[in-house]
């Protein structure tokens, strides 16, 4: 599970472990549903297959679009975008109403990672006026999974000791047995301060 402040990186992290942009991109809350990404190792058998077909050996498949494998990967960042259009509306609001994607591919190791809104504090435009307590619940939601590991990611040019991603994942594992914290954008931290410290 995959948590954080919007705008605090999480889309990189997931696009770096998938290996392709897959994650539409915007200002203001992109991410507005969970989306469920499994990830897949191909098989010698469906890497065979793909090469008979001779369409790439790497490819996506929505569980709304049963049967369907997606090999350009910017038709599958589109096709979030308007899946999210659908079940959350034009307006910026949120839904808890999950996009399944799943990406098979010989590069990748058999993973589920989940995808949730960005923690945003500030209503804007037609968002509903608590729509920090809507996205804290849905992030709460998902990171209490016992069986779940939470990836709290937090900008390093950020106070980390008010990090919302490491709020979230205190309340549901207060042990930190279940956490592992990312810090991103470590390019952009002050001048003369140390990430390790």
């Amino acid at each position: 599970v995959v948590v954080g402040s919007q705008s605090s990186g999480k889309s990189s992290v997931l696009e770096n472990i998938v290996g392709h942009s897959i994650l539409p991109r915007g200002t203001g809350i992109v991410t507005r549903v969970p989306l469920v990404l499994q990830l897949m190792h191909a098989t010698p058998s469906q890497v065979q297959a793909a090469e008979a077909e001779g369409k790439g050996l790497e490819w996506g498949e929505f569980l709304h679009q049963e049967g369907s494998k997606i090999y350009d990967f910017d038709a599958i960042r589109e096709e979030i975008a308007e899946r999210t259009r659908v079940l959350a509306g034009e307006n910026k609001g949120i839904a808890d109403s999950p996009i399944h994607l799943k990406i098979v591919s010989p590069n990748l190791l058999n993973l589920t990672l989940v995808d949730l809104p960005g923690i945003a504090r500030i209503p804007i435009g037609d968002q509903p006026e608590d729509i920090e307590t809507q996205i804290r619940q849905l992030c709460a939601k998902y990171a209490s999974n016992p069986m779940s590991i939470i990836l709290a990611v937090t900008a390093a040019n950020t106070d980390i000791a008010s990090s919302d991603s490491l709020q979230i994942a205190k309340e549901a594992d207060p042990n930190g047995e279940r956490t592992i914290g990312v810090l991103t954008k470590l390019d952009l931290m002050d001048d003369g301060t140390d990430a390790v410290n």
